[in-house]
């Protein structure tokens, strides 16, 4: 099976939900991750906001090109819930 996210939802603080196609769902916290031409314009919370679901790609993008891989989120988010348990 390919790794893919079914959802993603933006929220406050560099936050986003996220669900996955095996099942796997919560928030993931991207503020140590934008870094870059392409990533710090997403420290702006409107624009961080645009995150949305890519069609095609099937992964987190949003309104300026940005996009990650759905392994990094999923093993991201993974470690952040263990920080957290």
């Amino acid at each position: 099976m390919i790794l893919h996210t079914t959802e993603v939802i933006p929220l406050s603080d560099h936050r986003l939900f996220l669900r996955f196609n095996n099942g796997d769902a919560g928030e993931v916290e991207l503020s140590g991750e934008l870094d870059g031409e392409m990533f710090e314009p997403l420290r702006d919370p409107a624009q961080f906001a645009t995150a949305y679901q890519h069609p095609v790609m099937r992964t987190v993008a949003w309104t300026n090109g940005a996009d990650l891989a759905p392994e990094f989120l999923l093993e991201l988010m993974r470690q952040q819930q263990e920080q957290t348990a």
